[in-house]
């Protein structure tokens, strides 16, 4: 018998049903450039604006080298699980040249 303060399973299914709720609301697929060295990043958030923040002081460990970055793009989903698929979707590719068509577009044209 269990006699700590909440049950594994309980802890397992709040952090299951937090995981559902950040799924379920909005989503971005951002693209970041870094201003020296010219390499994109493409990520995703359920927040652009404290995400961009956050790669901007150097919080993220994947973009702090690409410093200073700025913002080229961001497109929003219906659901943050919807941006997932197509930011990893584009990261597969590998493509220079797809990217800058999105840029140029302001659009990204892959199906969910």
């Amino acid at each position: 018998m269990y006699y700590g303060g909440s049950s594994p399973d309980r802890e397992q299914s709040e952090r299951v049903g937090r995981e559902r709720r950040v799924y379920m609301k909005k989503g971005y697929v951002y693209i970041l450039r870094s201003v020296d060295k010219n390499k994109y990043y493409i990520g995703s958030t359920n927040n652009i604006e404290d995400r961009l923040s956050q790669h901007k002081q150097g919080l993220v460990k994947s973009t702090r080298p690409l410093l200073p970055i700025e913002l080229k793009f961001f497109q929003e989903y219906n659901t943050f699980g919807v941006a997932r698929k197509v930011e990893l979707k584009l990261k597969k590719l590998k493509r220079k040249d797809y990217i800058d068509k999105i840029i140029k577009d302001g659009l990204i044209k892959m199906g969910q």
